[in-house]
This record gives C-alpha cells, sequence and structure tokens, in this order.
C-alpha cells in the first residue's frame, strides 16, 4: 500500500439499500476511497453463484460514479467491480453488514461471504461482517471502532490476500459483549421442512422453513463465541483441500 488512500470496495447480499451496507460504506470512507457495487435487491443465500446464462447490468446511483447496483449476485458485483469499475484492485473488499448470521455451516451458504471469497479470489484483502440480528434498527454505530480498527489492520498487511476473516457480531447490547474470540467455524445442521403453498397447473410451490442446530460446546468455535457474547472472527482459506484427509489417503497414490 502506497501514501494514496486506498481503494475500498464495498458489497452485500441483502442488497444496496440495506441498512447494514450503508452504515459500512459510512466507515469505510473514513479509511479510504470507496466503491460500492452491491446487488439492487435481496440476494441471500446465493453462497459463490454467478449469472452465466443471463446478461447482468450495472447502474450508478450517484454522481460520481463511485456507487452501483448490479442486477446480479453478490460474487457477480465483485467480479464486475474488478472489469468494468474499480481503476485498479482494490487494497481491501469488505462485505456487509449482513442482517442475520453467517457462522457455522452457514457460511457455505452466505452470499456476503462468498462475495469476500470472490476478493481472495481475484487476490485482495477480503472481510465479512455479519449482525446475528435480523431487526430493521441495529445499532450498528457500537460496533464502528471495532470494524474500523480491524479494517485498518487488514490493510496494514495482517492478514494475507488468500484468506477472508468471517465476523459475526452478536445480537445483544455492545455494553454486554465481552470481547473478541479468534474461532473455528462451529459444526451445524438446518433440520428443514417444506410448506406447500399452493398447486397451480398442476405445479406444486412449496416454501422453505427449518431450524438451526449448533454444537454450543467447543470453546474454541464462533457458534460458542457468539452464545456467549463474544465477536467471532473465523479466518477462511479458499483453498478447500482437508490435509488431514490428505495425508491419510496418500497410501492410495501408485503409478499406473
Amino acid at each position: 500500500m502506497t501514501n494514496k488512500r486506498p481503494i475500498i470496495l464495498v458489497t452485500n447480499d441483502d442488497g444496496y439499500l440495506s441498512q447494514g451496507i450503508k452504515f459500512l460504506i459510512r466507515v469505510m470512507r473514513e479509511i479510504g476511497e470507496v466503491f460500492v457495487v452491491a446487488p439492487e435487491s435481496n440476494r441471500s443465500g446465493m453462497s459463490h453463484a454467478m449469472t452465466l446464462y443471463n446478461d447482468i447490468y450495472i447502474q450508478p446511483v450517484n454522481d460520481n460514479n463511485h456507487d452501483f447496483i448490479c442486477s446480479g449476485t453478490p460474487v457477480d458485483c465483485v467480479k464486475i467491480a474488478v472489469n468494468k469499475i474499480l481503476p485498479r484492485l482494490p487494497d481491501l473488499c469488505v462485505s456487509g453488514i449482513n442482517h442475520g448470521s453467517n457462522h457455522s455451516i452457514n457460511a457455505l451458504y452466505s452470499g456476503t461471504l462468498h462475495a469476500a471469497l470472490e476478493g481472495a479470489l481475484q487476490g485482495f484483502k477480503s472481510i465479512s461482517f455479519s449482525h446475528l440480528s435480523y431487526a430493521k434498527d441495529i445499532d450498528f454505530n457500537s460496533f464502528r471502532d471495532f470494524i474500523k480498527t480491524l479494517s485498518l489492520n487488514a490493510l496494514a498487511d495482517n492478514i494475507s490476500n488468500d484468506v477472508v476473516l468471517n465476523v459475526n457480531l452478536p445480537d445483544t447490547i455492545y455494553s454486554n459483549i465481552k470481547g473478541v474470540r479468534i474461532c473455528s467455524q462451529a459444526k451445524g445442521k438446518w433440520t428443514e421442512h417444506f410448506e406447500n403453498t399452493k398447486i397451480v397447473d398442476n405445479k406444486t410451490f412449496y416454501s422453505i422453513k427449518g431450524q438451526f442446530q449448533t454444537d454450543l460446546t467447543n470453546k474454541d468455535t464462533d457458534s460458542w463465541a457468539l452464545e456467549n457474547n463474544f465477536i467471532s472472527i473465523v479466518p477462511i482459506n479458499i483453498n478447500c483441500t482437508d490435509f488431514h484427509m490428505y495425508h491419510k489417503l496418500k497410501y492410495l497414490e501408485r503409478d499406473f
């Protein structure tokens, strides 16, 4: 990073008009030159989906050509920002602040986190921020100093470009928060059922419902930290190799 103000890309999966991204934009503008590329509407649960068979569009939302809405997924937003909008690769990508949890296995489904993972794939530092509450009136301002400090630490080369920090904020008032924990991802499971909503033209329509269960006993995990009013940070590597199994299966190797 040079003495110039860093370029920061801000995106999310809740859409450009969400409260969380508006707050994150304000904080990032205290740090660097901010470009915003976010979905035009809610794209939650998109994981790493890309728009491959339809056109996507971008549309500026102010006069300085720094803020855009995108018709595609969160990953599309990052890709098109890099290829068509930004003057160079950003120094940092921040995604969020998501309304709702992205801890434990929810990370696998999250458009917020996977937008940040796309940033890592593109070669720049990335952080995903989520708050466990879905309320519209979350007091994000209490987390301003924490978010700003963590982002500045990332810019100061304290995280590598192929690692995303998955940050989750507990659903409690700030005075109840006990601190910050570096965590592993907890085990979890969704128990799902499909609600029959209607039948039209011999097509049966369903709405997916579910209940989330997670292990709260392991003090090293994000689930335990959040349950006990700690901010959780899970470093996630874009390399999906399970190295324990990699070494265990080496006995299968042979030449033909």
